[in-house]
């Protein structure tokens, strides 16, 4: 993953853009019938059942769009919540209030979903000694909130981004003219370019993960779409090399199988892009 001020300014770009999109010359509607000086109170209230996620994100919101707001926060990132509670109080300028709720919002209802999705993984995995990942099928324009949201919820994050972490998947090793050639080559381009980057590599069969462990240097290996017999052999094959990693359409019904065939790692894009948003509002005092 990138470093902490890295994430920190994609943070901060997505809340610019955010606020550019959604404000723009100025939110008319509270301009014309809300006074400048009107001071208001709005609590974050919880419509759904799951884990909460976004809070810090909502204090970034609200700080950059007028420092002088407060928050008073009842309920932290990550914690259980039921329909009819209280996350937080914000208090200040009514406009900017108003100006903040739909970022505010947006961003918590798909945080909340995905740290309750990723959540659920977890507990799955209790006990088994496999950490559950996220990809990069990521909405567009705010991987950084999502990928927080799954470590929110208990997830790792795998890599953030193409420039972060080396891949060879599939296609790459097609166009390189095989495994060996994609691994060679990734090494010369790294001590050409003098980077310091992992190296993942996918494998479609047993004779594949074979291959790979002839190659020193490789990171991880991704177990992509095994049954779970052919994962329990990769696993031994693999032994301490490297780490091991299972993808490829794993569910909240066979997450567990995979883990106890012994992966280190289980992918899953279904964390970042298949949930439904947790229901919240932001609702004047």
């Amino acid at each position: 993953m990138i470093s902490q001020e890295q994430f920190n300014r994609e943070i901060e770009l997505i809340i610019s853009n955010a606020i550019r999109e959604d404000v723009g010359d100025g939110d008319h509607s509270s301009l014309a019938c809300i006074p400048a000086s009107a001071q208001g109170k709005a609590k974050l209230l919880v419509k759904d059942d799951g884990i909460i996620a976004g809070v810090e994100f909502a204090k970034l919101v609200f700080n950059y769009l007028d420092k002088d707001m407060t928050v008073e926060t009842l309920i932290k990132d990550g914690s259980p919540v039921k329909y009819g509670d209280i996350v937080f109080y914000v208090e200040g300028a009514s406009q900017s209030i108003l100006k903040a709720e739909r970022l505010v919002l947006n961003a918590m209802q798909r945080m909340s979903a995905i740290a309750t999705k990723t959540k659920k993984f977890v507990d799955l995995l209790e006990g088994t000694g496999t950490k559950i990942l996220d990809t990069r099928k990521t909405t567009p324009g705010i991987r950084a909130l999502e990928k927080w949201a799954v470590k929110i919820g208990g997830g790792e994050n795998h890599r953030f981004a193409l420039y972060d972490m080396i891949m060879l998947k599939d296609n790459h090793i097609d166009f390189a003219g095989g495994i060996t050639k994609a691994i060679q080559k990734t090494k010369h381009y790294l001590k050409e370019t003098n980077r310091d980057l992992k190296i993942i590599v996918e494998a479609r069969n047993l004779d594949e993960i074979k291959e790979i462990l002839h190659t020193e240097g490789v990171y991880r290996i991704l177990i992509d779409n095994f049954n779970y017999e052919d994962t329990r052999t990769a696993v031994k094959l693999i032994g301490n090399q490297c780490m091991s990693e299972s993808s490829g359409g794993i569910n909240e019904s066979t997450v567990r199988n995979y883990a106890e065939c012994g992966v280190d790692y289980i992918s899953s894009g279904a964390l970042t892009h298949s949930v439904y948003n947790m229901d919240l509002s932001l609702k004047a005092v």
